[in-house]
């Protein structure tokens, strides 16, 4: 009997075993997902450089009178009724210097020297322009003087001329120049020049 009672145990207790087991419930462990975005690198742009302003070079100073000589250049060539001429400056500065315009032109005579009838008159033909000197540098103006007896005694009497008497755009002071000529005395003007040029060939 002890036999039979202890196996119908062992069966009784196998059974009580699977039981448990099965009927137990499944706990279920939840999963988070996170989502992890990608970002591309961004590499910082290059830092665009800000222009430099335009540098200029300074603006030279007009010539003066004292730091220019003059001269009559070339040899004059005459026409059947003037005389064409070229006024030559140069710049005895060691820096440059500036002309615009056109120069004023006197004929003269005596001592002290003694401007004789009327300036010269600006030939509208030669627009001004700025002519930078360098030092040692040169510029120009063409002269232009009628002869004296094309015109009419009434508005010239002729008297003869020693000196050119020749003040360089916006100065005073003439620059004296020795060169003879016949001049008038009266209303008559003889005399038309050009605006300053680059160089000495007016």
């Amino acid at each position: 009997m002890k036999p039979l009672l202890v196996g119908a145990l062992a069966v009784t207790g196998l059974m009580a075993c699977a039981c448990s087991s099965s009927s137990s419930p499944t706990v279920a462990v939840p999963v988070k997902t996170v989502t992890i975005t990608a970002r591309p690198t961004v590499s910082p742009s290059p830092l665009t450089p800000t222009p430099s302003p335009p540098t200029s070079s300074p603006v030279a100073a007009a010539c003066q009178t004292g730091n220019l000589s003059g001269a009559v250049g070339g040899s004059p060539q005459g026409t059947p009724r003037a005389l064409m001429l070229v006024i030559v400056f140069r710049n005895l500065k060691a820096v440059p210097c500036t002309l615009h315009g056109y120069p004023s032109v006197a004929q003269a005579a005596g001592t002290p020297l003694a401007d004789i009838g009327q300036p010269s008159t600006e030939d509208p033909r030669t627009p001004p322009a700025v002519v930078t000197l360098p030092p040692g540098g040169f510029a120009s103006a063409v002269l232009k003087i009628a002869y004296a007896d094309t015109y009419l005694a009434s508005s010239c009497k002729a008297v003869k001329a020693t000196s050119l008497r020749v003040t360089p755009p916006k100065e005073k002071t003439p620059l004296n120049i020795s060169f003879g000529t016949t001049a008038c005395q009266g209303t008559a003007k003889l005399m038309t020049v050009t605006s300053v040029a680059q160089g000495s060939a007016g």
